[in-house]
């Protein structure tokens, strides 16, 4: 198997995350309430969802402005207060929808990459 060069695999990286970065971020907040930094952290433990606060606070806002997720300030001891999020209703609908349609798209790639050649591409069950 051929490796590909590290400047290649790194765009190819980007441009992964950044067409899923919504479905990343909703998907990681179902059943859980966490502050912005512990959600940072959950995102750079996994190799291909990494991002800074630069990306993730941008997109936390435009996603409590689009009614996806919920955010309130808690007061914990003496330290500063933390914002909390967590997925409204309307957020774990589009997780459910966004998740239908990565499927439906890692299932036609998969169909695509079994079906080298020339030939017709046959999905299973035709």
């Amino acid at each position: 198997m051929m490796e590909l060069p590290k400047d290649i695999e790194s765009k190819w990286d980007a441009q992964l995350r950044k067409g899923t970065l919504e479905l990343v971020i909703l998907a990681a907040l179902k059943g859980r309430r966490l502050y912005g930094l512990e959600l940072l952290g959950q995102l750079q433990s996994l190799e291909t969802t990494a991002i800074t606060e630069g990306t993730l606070y941008p997109l936390l806002d435009r996603l409590k402005r689009d009614g996806l997720v919920d955010a309130h300030w808690q007061q914990e001891g003496e330290t500063r207060p933390r914002k909390y999020y967590q997925l409204t209703m309307k957020g774990e609908g589009k997780l459910s929808d966004l998740t239908t349609r990565w499927r439906k798209s890692t299932q036609d790639i998969e169909i695509l990459l079994h079906n080298p050649g020339p030939g017709p591409i046959r999905p299973k069950g035709d």
